[in-house]
């Protein structure tokens, strides 16, 4: 009698204990990184002669440099007659779509430089419309619009 409770008891606790047991191989689930930092991207935004460069820090570095040589060949295309000299700088804000494509966002200038050239927001306009597209932007693989802002520095002499 003894033992019959005894085993009765020894099965009611491995019973009750089941639960303590994993008997499935994939106990850990994977952890899913939702905290998206949408202040960065993965890759730049980079003309044909950047996509070479695998650098993070270069590759926005010829970006940059690329942007400002092609539009400034194209202001250097036009001539602007003023009355004083000018040494300031533009800020010129460019939208660049997640399908590489540039697009005028809006343009920071003094009033000085806007009485004195008031073209200037229709010759940038037009030389970023010249603009070749580019490889857009990707984060996490995807590509993304970016938003840029392109110092232009202004000198003019009478």
């Amino acid at each position: 009698m003894f033992l019959r409770t005894l085993s009765f008891l020894l099965i009611i606790v491995f019973c009750t204990s089941c639960d303590k047991f994993t008997f499935s191989k994939n106990t850990q689930k994977g952890i899913l990184d939702t905290i998206v930092d949408f202040s960065s991207v993965d890759t730049f935004p980079s003309f044909r002669v950047c996509d070479s460069i695998i650098d993070k820090s270069k590759k926005s570095t010829c970006f940059r440099n690329t942007m400002h040589q092609k539009i400034g060949e194209e202001l250097q295309k036009k001539s602007f007659t003023i009355k004083d000299s000018i040494d300031e700088i533009v800020y010129v804000d460019l939208l660049i779509n997640s399908n590489g494509i540039f697009s005028l966002d809006s343009i920071h200038a003094s009033l000085k430089i806007k009485n004195e050239i008031p073209s200037l927001d229709s010759v940038l306009r037009a030389s970023i419309k010249k603009l070749p597209k580019i490889f857009p932007a990707n984060k996490r693989g995807i590509p993304v619009t970016t938003k840029y802002r392109l110092p232009i520095r202004i000198q003019l002499k009478d």
